[in-house]
């Protein structure tokens, strides 16, 4: 155990190394795809000191690395905002955000490239509620019923293999400002699927808040003043790299 604790990244760097760094090695994502397969199904909440401040975050990411991209899955809890009268309310909804990141070698992923993509708890009902051979699409647009909309646009795509051996998750980014468009695709196994929908399963009621309406002593901390204009439900977390 002692050696084996010397040869293995700590959990900090192999955290810090996906969501920041520009390269994740191919040591580095075998060590992660276990770690993260071990805390896949957490939820990423925080634990809030007395004055409200938030004392620790929690990094535990579901990964899958195949050969042309990698998949990280994770829950991001919602934000309230604190009344007048000192009651709280949504004021962001919480996510499941997937990441996408492409391959730039046998094991390798380029982080900064990556393409996000947070599913609304609707959109998680949809996805828990697949079949084997069910199929199932998402378009996201941030300036959608206005006068620019289109000019940035997601596609999130999941396809049942015909044989029912699992799916392919596929993510189709249109930036026609930046005139680029971007596809990644993660073939998923059944066990894989089995993982990701078990962990939306868990942390659906913790992206909709209500496990902080049942827990009462564990409030989460107030954002002061108004609620952003943008849409509060995702388009914050996704289109904001």
């Amino acid at each position: 155990m002692m050696k084996l604790s010397r040869l293995l990244p700590s959990r900090k760097q192999l955290s810090e190394k996906l969501l920041y760094g520009k390269v994740a090695d191919a040591k580095d994502s075998s060590c992660l795809y276990t770690f993260a397969f071990r805390a896949g199904i957490s939820t990423v909440r925080e634990n809030f000191a007395a004055k409200g401040g938030a004392a620790s975050q929690i990094f535990a990411p579901y990964s899958i690395f195949k050969g042309k991209a990698a998949l990280t899955v994770k829950p991001v809890l919602p934000t309230f905002t604190k009344l007048d009268s000192g009651n709280l309310i949504v004021d962001r909804r919480g996510v499941m955000m997937l990441t996408f990141l492409p391959a730039i070698g046998e094991r390798k992923y380029d982080s900064e490239k990556r393409q996000l993509f947070a599913l609304s708890p609707t959109e998680v009902g949809s996805l828990i509620s697949l079949g084997s051979k069910d199929s199932c699409e998402f378009f996201h647009d941030p300036s959608m019923l206005k006068s620019n909309s289109g000019q940035v646009r997601k596609t999130l795509s999941i396809k049942a293999h015909a044989d029912g051996s699992g799916y392919f998750i596929s993510l189709n980014v249109v930036n026609n400002i930046l005139k680029t468009k971007e596809y990644l695709s993660v073939p998923v196994t059944t066990a894989e699927i089995a993982v990701i929908k078990t962990a939306c399963s868990f942390a659906l009621p913790h992206i909709l808040g209500w496990d902080r309406l049942t827990n009462q002593p564990q409030l989460p901390r107030p954002i002061e003043g108004h609620p952003s204009k943008v849409d509060p439900k995702f388009v914050e977390l996704e289109w904001d790299k």
